[in-house]
């Protein structure tokens, strides 16, 4: 078994100056550990009844493609603005120095469809709250919200449950 968080690259002051950001690119580097991650979330998610898996853009695309192939299920691509070719529903939320915005396509997801959301890491939980509102006003029910890493000391993972939607992640990062 892979020590995944030693495959994770800790990087110093990006974007800005007292942020740690937690790349997860060195452990997609590592067939071993890419391998096991995905292993990780199709044990849990396999016999779920999972419709589609919800991929947030960009590195939520490699996990989530990855996840439904190996669960049997469709992929839904969650884009940032003006990305999606066809109609779109979207949903705007907040950062901290400003707004944005993630779309999907208005029949990625039908009435009654059980998504699984997935994404690389669970910050301050704004894009992840953004991605699940848009499934549920497409109708789908959010299953779940699967991450690679969770930053607890952030909040986001709570603010999802505090919405009624569980939350897994294969590893954390409190406070360090």
């Amino acid at each position: 078994m892979t020590d995944l968080r030693a495959l994770v690259r800790t990087i110093p002051g990006y974007p800005k100056p007292g942020i740690l950001f937690r790349d997860i690119t060195t452990l997609l580097l590592d067939r071993d550990g890419f391998r096991e991650t995905i292993d990780g979330f199709a044990a849990r998610y396999a016999g779920a009844g999972i419709d589609k898996v919800a991929g947030v853009e960009a590195r939520g695309f490699i996990l989530g493609g990855a996840v439904a192939d190996r669960i049997g299920a469709g992929f839904v691509p969650i884009r940032k603005r003006g990305k999606l070719p066809f109609r779109t529903i979207g949903c705007d939320y907040a950062l901290e120095y400003g707004s944005d915005r993630v779309e999907m396509h208005v029949d990625a997801v039908l009435p009654g469809d059980r998504v699984l959301l997935v994404d690389d890491l669970i910050a301050t939980g704004g894009t992840a709250l953004a991605a699940a509102r848009l499934i549920t006003e497409a109708g789908g029910l959010v299953h779940e919200a699967a991450f690679v890493i969770d930053l607890p000391d952030l909040g986001g993972a709570g603010r999802l449950q505090g919405t009624g939607i569980p939350v897994f992640a294969l590893m954390k990062f409190a406070g360090e």
